[in-house]
C-alpha cells in the first residue's frame, strides 16, 4: 500500500491552518494504541507521517477539519462506536496483485492438491484469510479450475476474508484495471476474465463461475476465535504477519492451525518466518507449512 501523499493545502482552500497540523503527542498514542489492540497493526513513531496523512482523507467524510478534533470524537465523545471501521480501513495495508509469490501456486499443483486428492478429499475449502481486493482468492480459483481441468473431478469452495470492509467491497464486484491482470496467462484470461465492451474503460471482470466460488468475509484476525466453519484444507495468509509483534504473529498462527486440517496445507509469505513458534506443522518447501 503506497503512503499517502503530503498533504497540499492548496488543494483543500476550505481547510484551516489548524487542519494541516499534525497530531498531539497524546493522540498519535491513543491511536497507536487503539489500532494494535483492534487490529495487531504496529504504529510506531515511525509512521506517524503515514497515519497522518491517511487519517486526513478521511476528515472530510466523518465532517472534521482537524486531526485532533477528530481524535476528541473517537475517544471523549464515543465516535468509535461508529467510526472504528472507517478509522481502521484507512490505515490497513492492502498491497496485491494476481499470483503474488508465483511459488506457492506452483507448489499447490504440484504437491499440496495432488497429496489432498489422494488422501480421498473430494471437495477442498480454501481460505484466503487476509484477502485485500481479491487477487489472491480470484488467482486460487484459477489454479482450481486448471487443476480439475487437467485432472479430473474435484469440487471446492474459497473463503475470503479481511478486515477491511473497503477492499472487500472491491473484491466482491471483480472489476479491475485490466493492468492488473497482466501476470495472468493468455489461456487464464479467455476462460477466466471477461472484456469490457468499451475497451477505452481499462477494465476487466472476473468470470461469474469463478465469483459463485468464493465467499467473502469481513474478519478480524486478532478475534479469540475464527467463525469459518469446518476445517479448512489450505490456507493463505500471506503478507500479513509481518505488521504483528511476535506475541500476536504466535497467537493468529496457533488460531490458523486450529482451523486447519491433520494434513492441511498453511502458506505465509516469503517475507515471513514461524521460526521459534510451537505449532504443530511441518516445513514442505519455502514458507509452506504441513498440519502434522
Amino acid at each position: 500500500m503506497n503512503a499517502a501523499a503530503s498533504f497540499d493545502r492548496s488543494l483543500e482552500p476550505g481547510l484551516s491552518q489548524r487542519a494541516v497540523s499534525g497530531l498531539s503527542p497524546r493522540n498519535f498514542n491513543l491511536l497507536a494504541r487503539y489500532i494494535y489492540d483492534y487490529s495487531g497493526i504496529k504504529m510506531p513513531e515511525s509512521k506517524r507521517t503515514m497515519l497522518e496523512g491517511r487519517l486526513r482523507r478521511r476528515l472530510r467524510p466523518a465532517g472534521f477539519e482537524d486531526l485532533n478534533h477528530y481524535c476528541d470524537f473517537l475517544f471523549k465523545q464515543g465516535g468509535l462506536e461508529t467510526e472504528a471501521i472507517h478509522l481502521i480501513d484507512a490505515v490497513t495495508t492492502n498491497k496485491t496483485d494476481f499470483f503474488r509469490e508465483p511459488k506457492h501456486f506452483e507448489h499447490m499443483i504440484a504437491s499440496a492438491l495432488p497429496t489432498l486428492k489422494s488422501a480421498g478429499y473430494q471437495r477442498l475449502r480454501i481460505w484466503s484469510s487476509a484477502c485485500s481486493t481479491g487477487a489472491e482468492p480470484y488467482t486460487l480459483a484459477m489454479v482450481m479450475e486448471d487443476y480439475i481441468a487437467a485432472n479430473g473431478k474435484l469440487d471446492y469452495a474459497i473463503l475470503a476474508t479481511d478486515l477491511s470492509t473497503d477492499v472487500l467491497k472491491i473484491a466482491q464486484r471483480g472489476i479491475y484495471p485490466a493492468e492488473m491482470l497482466r501476470p495472468v496467462s493468455g489461456e487464464q484470461r479467455k476462460r477466466y476474465v471477461m472484456e469490457a465492451r468499451n475497451i477505452d474503460r481499462g477494465e476487466v471482470r472476473i468470470h461469474p463461475h469463478l465469483r459463485s466460488r468464493i465467499g467473502f468475509a469481513r474478519m478480524n484476525l486478532m478475534d479469540s476465535s475464527y467463525n469459518v466453519g469446518d476445517p479448512m484444507h489450505v490456507i493463505f495468509c500471506r503478507n500479513v504477519l509481518i505488521y504483528f509483534d511476535k506475541p500476536t504473529q504466535e497467537r493468529v498462527l496457533t488460531r490458523l492451525c486450529d482451523n486447519l486440517i491433520p494434513g492441511g496445507y498453511l502458506y505465509v509469505g516469503h517475507s515471513e518466518t514461524i521460526t521459534g513458534f510451537a505449532l504443530p506443522v511441518k516445513q514442505v518447501a519455502n514458507t509452506v507449512f504441513r498440519k502434522i
